[in-house]
């Protein structure tokens, strides 16, 4: 499992095979509403995820469909923007880089 966090707060796990799940998924927060509202609109990509999902985190099966890194690259700012202290957030609106090297080595 890789975390992905902004000071203490984690805003996504990227995940492989958890306790044996068999899926390679990208788990990130969500806003209130958006994760019932992916679910219905794909349920073959998106699900609730175990131990946080109650929170309103949504899983994203990297596995499922072509992966847009475009799209997943604005689900990690949104993520980032709910998880960072306001300060930090705010300062960084438009600057999050995601450096998805850490996958690299996942066949996706």
């Amino acid at each position: 499992m890789s975390l992905l966090r902004c000071t203490a707060r984690a805003f996504a796990h990227f995940l492989v095979d958890h306790h044996g799940d068999g899926q390679i998924a990208l788990w990130y927060k969500a806003a209130p509403g958006v994760q019932q509202e992916l679910i219905d609109a794909e349920p073959n990509r998106f699900y609730v995820p175990a131990y946080v999902g109650p929170r309103g985190w949504v899983a994203l099966n990297l596995e499922a469909s072509p992966i847009d890194w475009s799209e997943i690259e604005e689900m990690m700012k949104q993520a980032y923007q709910l998880a960072a202290p306001k300060k930090l957030a705010n300062s960084s609106r438009d600057q999050l880089l995601v450096d998805w090297s850490a996958l690299s080595g996942h066949e996706l």
